[in-house]
């Protein structure tokens, strides 16, 4: 019932920019935690970014290599999270995958998976 659709990926040259966004929909009551996964060719899926609603307050945490260029926001109103990936480099070419844990809605409380979306990042 809940699913999870990225956007916003595409070709940008090293040093540029790209938003990426990922709306849940379904008859969702809550979202625990949400983020972005990312995976290149040839390597293991790693986590980039993610944050967890408690309250007003959100907390925020970014893979080690990424900080200080990417920031995560969430919208929980319209249950869409968003990635903004500044200077962006070569090796954050990948397929980003959007991942939610603790989804509430109607049916139950699950995590679920986007199915992806490109960046590439070449000159």
């Amino acid at each position: 019932q809940v699913q999870l659709v990225e956007s916003g990926g595409g070709l940008v040259q090293p040093g540029g920019s790209l938003r990426l966004s990922c709306a849940a929909s379904g008859s969702i009551l809550s979202i625990n935690t949400i983020g972005w996964y990312r995976q290149a060719p040839g390597k293991q899926r790693e986590l980039v970014a993610a944050i967890t609603s408690l309250g007003s307050t959100n907390y925020a945490n970014y893979a080690d290599s990424v900080k200080g260029r990417f920031t995560i926001s969430r919208d929980n109103a319209k249950n869409t999270v968003y990635l903004q990936m500044n200077s962006l480099k070569p090796e954050d070419t990948a397929v980003y995958y959007c991942n939610a844990v603790g989804v509430v809605s109607t049916r139950g409380v699950y995590d679920y998976w986007g199915q992806g979306t490109r960046v590439t990042v070449s000159s």
